[in-house]
């Protein structure tokens, strides 16, 4: 995710470990890394697009899975927009995971928290971790390329641009790590999802290794998949194309503060006549 991590917020509290306790705009408390990021995130995650229309369609009893989940924002909007919800959370750095761990143990004890990347094989690669900026830590992290982006980004907000310099600076200044992977089809077996009625990625810039580690297998489980697409060297079209060749009709959109950047959103739905099986009872 892109955006300012500014300053402002509601009520927040530092704990020794570095992260903070947080209440939300909606009077839930919360664990986080940046109590000011957190506040992005849950705008994002809220506001009218991508993942609020992926919570409207989802029914009590579906199965999700949130890969990227950083310190599970989206997680818990799904699971207080639909109740009985099945999660399967993933996120691989250290920080984030222990929020997401504990938000998801206070607010939705039955979902899951899984600490790893999700690439096209199990093993371990290579991580940036971004300690001002979680949201745009990653496998292919690249500073030149996230301060340009979130440069646009303050722009298009209407943030004056004597300002941006000072908020970009040293926010992508990232921290070297190695992390466990695992693929989307190695998770379904682990939990023994019968159906995954929505596949939620947010990876930056690994999206496509995401979709690669799903075996043919699995494919017919996924109903609905919601994506944030970093379209470098033609990387929407691509996807794009796996998706429909995998019986999905798929949306492409971009939000008008991201408008200049290389951010869209993917939204793709199973096409009438390709269903996933039938939940178990």
């Amino acid at each position: 995710m892109t955006g300012s991590r500014g300053t402002h917020g509601t009520r927040s509290a530092a704990a020794a470990d570095g992260t903070s306790a947080y209440e939300l705009p909606n009077g839930r408390g919360i664990t986080c890394v940046s109590p000011a990021e957190a506040k992005v995130l849950w705008e994002e995650a809220v506001d009218a697009g991508l993942y609020r229309s992926a919570a409207d369609a989802l029914r009590p009893g579906d199965t999700v899975l949130d890969i990227g989940a950083n310190i599970g924002i989206v997680s818990l909007m799904f699971g207080w927009k639909a109740p009985d919800l099945r999660i399967v959370a993933v996120e691989p750095a250290p920080t984030t995971f222990s929020c997401l761990e504990a938000n998801l143990r206070r607010h939705l004890p039955g979902a899951v928290a899984v600490r790893s990347a999700v690439s096209d094989r199990a093993g371990h690669r290579s991580f940036t971790y971004y300690p001002r900026s979680t949201g745009n830590s990653g496998l292919f992290a690249d500073q030149r390329a996230d301060d340009e982006n979130t440069r646009i980004f303050l722009r298009n907000t209407g943030i004056p641009e004597d300002y941006i310099g000072e908020i970009v600076r040293d926010l992508h200044r990232g921290v070297d790590m190695t992390v466990p992977t695992l693929t989307v089809s190695d998770l379904i077996r682990a939990h023994d999802l019968r159906e995954v009625s929505l596949l939620k990625i947010d990876v930056e810039r690994a999206e496509h290794l995401v979709l690669a580690g799903i075996e043919d297998a699995h494919w017919p489980l996924i109903g609905h998949v919601v994506a944030e697409v970093h379209d470098e060297d033609g990387r929407l079209r691509t996807l794009t194309g796996l998706l429909e060749r995998h019986g999905f009709t798929v949306a492409v959109s971009q939000q008008p503060k991201l408008t200049g950047t290389d951010l869209y959103e993917l939204a793709a739905t199973r096409k009438p006549g390709v269903q996933t099986p039938p939940r178990s009872t």
